[in-house]
């Protein structure tokens, strides 16, 4: 069960093999990062030092830099006792982050991109429910209530579509995938990571769907987090890539390849189908009615449809889809917004209303999203 902790005491963790081994590793992986590597390693290491109550580690993971990078890691390494660095020869977020954590022997491990973005000062609440053993996994989250964000409106809108995009096609119950800000045990991570198959940019997103199916539990923090405007994560290349790495997993869960601790959840996915349903059959019946009459046809038709098919599956999304209440708060949503679009645009086409019904479907599904993990965040948490 995923839940939302905003801060949590900190237990005694369990003993290292010997004093002084750390308890925590945190992995720094870097591409061509001569200009932040040393300040970000100095204020992290200080950070640490001065308010993390166990031994530590933190591990710059190269992948495969060419500019001076090496170099700065190296003197880092030999100047600060709690640092060290390990060289690959590949590029790779995924594959330097896979490296440093099979090398590890700490207790928990974890990661954070070398520009910080993330306030450290999550990192304690990020860390304790591991030491604990109430999570297996620990996530920072930019997208639930409490995370205060800086970025721009570009960035802001490609990382709330990828995430929306995640609960449609893989019904993930996580809210952020990909803030740079993760920690897990290591007992979850010896058994996660050979299940893990993308090296790169996806490598956040298929370990917590892997994890999530295989029933573990994952705990939500929410950060302070502010753009670094000279990130180097190139939009279009990293999203195409996303893109396949979903179709990759999905394909994974359709077959059965993947673990399952627990069904998964089974509102997104047909929720989506029905919405797609209803917007083929709008459009195939809309020349014969009025707009407000197809609406209400081919709602109906596709509730009636959905109903027998729904009913028979396991924690069958029924509640959510086929109920008359669930009919009625859809057509409402859907009239009221092709109301609204004649209002404002009295000569607007199939087109127009075709974008207005998928823009209602969208925001019953976020409405939907949002009560989820306004539920989870007030269920008690598994002892």
């Amino acid at each position: 069960m995923n839940h939302l902790q905003v801060t949590v005491p900190v237990p005694a963790p369990p003993p290292p093999a010997h004093r002084g081994e750390p308890v925590l590793d945190l992995a720094v992986p870097v591409f061509d990062e001569e200009k932040d590597l040393e300040p970000s390693v100095r204020r992290l290491h200080a950070h640490l030092r001065e308010t993390f109550p166990y031994p530590f580690r933190i591990t710059v993971a190269d992948n495969a830099s060419t500019d001076a990078t090496p170099l700065i890691a190296a003197r880092l390494a030999a100047e600060l006792p709690e640092v060290e660095w390990i060289r690959l020869a590949e590029k790779g977020r995924g594959r330097a982050l896979r490296a440093a954590w099979s090398a590890s022997s700490a207790p928990v491990v974890g990661y954070l991109d070398v520009d910080l973005s993330t306030g450290l000062t999550a990192l304690l609440p990020l860390v304790a429910p591991l030491l604990s053993g109430h999570s297996d996994l620990a996530i920072g989250t930019r997208l639930a209530p409490g995370a205060r964000v800086v970025r721009g409106p570009k960035r802001e809108a490609v990382s709330r579509c990828y995430n929306v995009l995640l609960r449609c096609t893989l019904s993930v119950g996580f809210s952020d995938a990909q803030c740079g800000f993760k920690a897990e045990r290591r007992d979850a991570a010896e058994r996660l990571l050979p299940l893990v198959r993308d090296t790169g940019w996806f490598f956040d997103t298929e370990l917590l769907v892997v994890a999530e199916r295989a029933g573990l539990r994952i705990h939500e923090v929410p950060v302070d987090w502010v753009d670094d405007p000279d990130s180097r994560v190139a939009l279009l290349s990293t999203a195409l890539a996303d893109l396949r790495g979903i179709a990759r997993v999905g394909r994974s869960l359709a077959r059965g390849t993947l673990p399952s601790g627990r069904p998964p959840r089974s509102y997104a996915v047909p929720a989506a189908v029905l919405a797609l349903a209803h917007l083929l059959l709008y459009a195939a019946l809309r020349p014969a009615a009025a707009a407000q009459v197809t609406n209400a046809l081919s709602l109906l038709a596709c509730w009636t449809l959905a109903q027998p098919v729904l009913g028979r599956r396991p924690r069958s999304a029924a509640p959510a889809l086929t109920t008359l209440g669930a009919l009625a708060a859809r057509l409402a949503v859907t009239a009221g917004s092709l109301t609204a679009l004649r209002h404002t645009a009295p000569g607007a086409g199939l087109r127009a209303e075709l974008g207005v019904l998928a823009a209602a479907h969208l925001s019953l599904a976020l409405a939907r999203s949002a009560a989820g993990g306004r539920r989870r965040r007030t269920e008690p948490a598994p002892s």
